[in-house]
């Protein structure tokens, strides 16, 4: 239909140009059952109108015809192309949003998240629950799950070459990887948060955070055991708006991997059929309120008097068109946040008469989650100070969290901000 209009367009223009006679020629050799006289005088003008159309269909019979192939191609990598977080990161490298060597300790991670999904699922089966028998530096009693994925933690990192140093929850101190062949990156983990839960099937994750080593604190040709370690704690302790890489593994009904280089937060779901994390979230923002509070109300009475007149206020429905806020409070860090960062609201760990500075840890916790939280739009807080412009003092320094929608975490800085 369209060729018929553009050919009867461009005749009719022709024909115009050329005086009434010949339109009406033109008109006349149009019909099927034109005489071969009529034919002969339009053919000067018919000519050259169809050979001018045939060109121009032919422009728009290819333009049409490149138009389409995206298209076919886009559908085609939209039914059968797995985009995998190993093909997110080579694009990444790609574009010069990482290196190499960190796209190859992204990697590593990743296995390694995998490795503990696996033990996670079985840990009833092979005898995995329970404690080991020890404490860690905390005074915390370790689980089976703490020691082993710990292990495959470190085996994991090591054994790429580029990781320099790493600093776990369930080490006293940072150690120190033998064989580095490039990038000397600094990992520091939480290899199984949560895991006083494991005994009862409730969800756990992992938290780890990807530094580049300290200029100003280089490993290399150091022969004093004592002096390198001194070094690692300094290379170790920064604060974490210098991280170039933060991300955490949720094990639970799906094993989900969340992500951030700098520049957006991706969530990647593990499909066990090909033993692969595929992307399924694609720059996640978190609400910037949401009416979802995730703190443990049996320590209220030991909190400070700010962040108590804060909950109050959470509870009153006056405050709110009679629809409060609803609590929500699963004890594990990464579980909790998950459903903050994917329905708003606000996770918290106060300090108290007990904890002065909480019990959630600086470097391997609240600042990659808060790096996390910012990628996406939200806000990561003590109640005095942003969380990434610390400076931590010590690998396992302690200090309050308040993290999640930016609009709630403001709001709860009203109340416990210079007091």
């Amino acid at each position: 239909m369209a060729f018929s209009v553009a050919q009867r367009a461009s005749t009719a223009n022709v024909a115009s140009r050329a005086g009434n006679k010949a339109q009406s020629a033109v008109a006349k050799f149009a019909l099927p059952t034109g005489a071969a006289s009529t034919a002969q005088v339009a053919a000067p003008f018919t000519a050259r109108a169809l050979s001018g159309q045939a060109k121009r269909t032919t422009s728009v019979c290819k333009a049409a015809a490149v138009t389409a192939k995206p298209q076919a191609e886009t559908k085609a990598k939209s039914d059968y192309e797995l985009y995998t977080l190993t093909t997110w990161l080579l694009k990444e490298e790609q574009k010069g949003t990482i290196d190499g060597e960190l796209a190859t300790v992204i990697s590593s991670i990743s296995l390694a998240c995998k490795q503990i999904a696996s033990l996670v699922s079985r840990a009833g089966i092979s005898n995995l629950t329970g404690v080991a028998g020890a404490q860690n530096v905390q005074g915390e009693d370790q689980k089976k799950l703490d020691v082993v994925s710990n292990e495959v933690f470190k085996n994991c990192l090591a054994s790429t070459g580029r990781t320099g140093v790493l600093a776990s929850e369930e080490e006293d101190l940072p150690v120190a990887v033998e064989e580095t062949y490039s990038g000397n990156y600094i990992v520091v983990f939480d290899p199984l948060d949560g895991s006083s839960n494991i005994d009862a099937g409730i969800s756990v994750g992992t938290i780890f955070g990807v530094y580049s080593p300290s200029e100003e604190c280089p490993l290399d040709a150091m022969d004093d055991p004592q002096k390198m370690m001194e070094q690692c704690v300094v290379n170790v302790c920064q604060p974490g708006k210098d991280l170039r890489c933060a991300g955490y593994c949720l094990y639970s009904s799906s094993n989900i991997m969340v992500l951030t280089i700098g520049n957006g937060v991706y969530g990647f779901t593990l499909d066990p059929l090909v033993g692969e994390f595929v992307l399924t979230h694609r720059d996640v923002k978190i609400p910037e309120v949401g009416k979802i509070y995730s703190f443990n109300e049996g320590n209220a009475d030991l909190w400070d008097k700010g962040v108590q007149d804060y909950m109050t206020s959470l509870k009153d429905p006056a405050k709110w068109n009679g629809k409060p806020y609803s609590a929500r409070y699963i004890g594990s860090l990464v579980g909790d946040f998950h459903r903050t960062l994917l329905y708003g609201g606000i996770y918290g760990y106060p300090g108290d008469k007990k904890n002065k500075n909480g019990k959630l840890r600086l470097l391997y916790e609240c600042a990659p989650m808060s790096f996390i939280a910012e990628q996406a739009g939200g806000a990561g807080s003590t109640g005095q100070t942003r969380v990434l412009d610390i400076k931590p003092e010590a690998v396992h320094q302690r200090v309050p969290l308040y993290i999640g929608s930016k609009k709630e975490v403001e709001y709860l800085e009203s109340f416990t901000k210079g007091k």
